[in-house]
């Protein structure tokens, strides 16, 4: 079965000495900086980036040179943060000083392997998987995004920054950035990686339609194929239009679908859950189901997952199989005969999928071939 794991950088770590020195002796009153500690953090950016922290006690800044073939270059950083992108494959040298003083510094001196690709990674897109059509007997086509350009459109998209409130309110690991989500190729791609960036071990990216396109009722298709491993949680879903001034669960909220990858109870890589959010009369409320493939992961080929929606029914399909359906005619579900707009995103960690950990392999990509909504004539 064909794997969902597109090229991404191997960032293998030797330590091959610790070694102290200065350019000179230090003055008697000099302190130099002690016990210096460097993390490479694994960056899969497909361009060979690796990025590290160094940390010394009693350090009053950082240097750190990269060499590459014949040449080298020094980076300066209070911060000890360092990332540097190499051209090419192999091994090099890197060098982390922590300094007192220009002059005087405690070193430590490193190799990094870089490879193009990881093997057994090779590959962009799943080449399988289920459509649906561009037309149904009795619906128009009121919107649709294929992706087919090399930005998201402007008009149509926003990009949420950040961590959020309590990591999105739900103790999620990435900061979510415009770097992370792409177009190329047809597809809209949503890349989580394992980075450091602005306090974060993780990156990734989240775009919303909110206040550029919102609908009520219809007929939802998203073509997509999944990440996978435990740890990620991507997510195709909706919010009622009005969250920014009424709040969550108070809007309304509707999980076209969600995955928790790994092997958690209940959840997994093969496992597709379709779930509503909602107020009930002053009480939180949620009710969902979820369906499991046969065979395969959802990463391994594109599905079509999909909600169809009036004024009586929200029912959820995967691949056009009914798998979940609630009632919303009940007054306590008036959320869900409002405008809803879309969030796409891919979440690292959190209180649904639980963190990564050793078996879990980065870059991690969510691969969106279509969105398109159907509304009866």
């Amino acid at each position: 079965m064909y794997r969902n794991r597109k090229s991404f950088i191997a960032v293998l770590i030797t330590i091959v000495a610790l070694s102290w020195g200065c350019k000179d002796d230090p003055p008697s009153e000099v302190t130099l900086p002690s016990n210096l500690e460097i993390s490479f953090l694994v960056d899969t950016i497909d361009h060979g980036t690796v990025a590290i922290e160094a940390k010394a006690d009693k350090a009053n800044f950082y240097t750190c040179t990269f060499s590459e073939g014949t040449e080298s270059t020094t980076d300066e950083a209070s911060d000890g943060l360092f990332s540097y992108t190499y051209s090419e494959a192999g091994t090099y040298d890197v060098v982390v000083k922590a300094h007192a003083t220009e002059s005087e510094f405690i070193q430590q001196e490193e190799s990094v392997t870089i490879t193009f690709p990881v093997p057994g990674n090779e590959g962009d897109y799943p080449t399988a998987g289920y459509s649906t059509p561009t037309s149904y007997s009795g619906y128009d086509l009121v919107w649709q995004d294929e992706f087919d350009g090399n930005s998201l459109n402007s008009s149509d998209w926003n990009y949420e920054i950040g961590t959020g409130s309590n990591g999105w309110g739900n103790n999620e690991l990435q900061y979510y950035t415009e770097d992370n989500a792409s177009v190329s190729d047809g597809y809209l791609t949503i890349e989580a990686k394992e980075q450091f960036f602005n306090g974060n071990n993780y990156t990734s990216s989240r775009i919303t339609t909110l206040n550029k396109q919102s609908f009520k009722y219809g007929r939802i298709d998203i073509r997509a194929a999944m990440p996978f491993g435990q740890g990620m949680w991507p997510a195709l879903w909706m919010l009622g239009q009005s969250f920014p001034s009424a709040g969550w669960p108070y809007c309304g909220e509707i999980d076209i679908m969600e995955m928790a990858g790994g092997n958690a109870a209940g959840k997994g890589d093969n496992v597709v859950l379709g779930t509503i959010h909602w107020d009930n009369n002053g009480t939180y409320a949620n009710y969902g189901d979820k369906t499991t493939l046969s065979t395969g992961t959802l990463a391994d080929e594109f599905h079509v997952y999909t909600i169809k929606w009036d004024e009586t029914a929200i029912n959820w399909y995967l691949d056009d199989q009914l798998f979940n359906s609630v009632d919303i005619t009940p007054s306590g579900l008036s959320e869900f005969h409002e405008e809803f707009f879309f969030i796409f995103n891919v979440a690292v960690g959190g209180d649904f999928s639980g963190s990564p950990d050793s078996s879990t392999e980065f870059p991690q990509k969510m691969f969106v071939d279509y969105v398109r909504v159907f509304q009866e004539q």
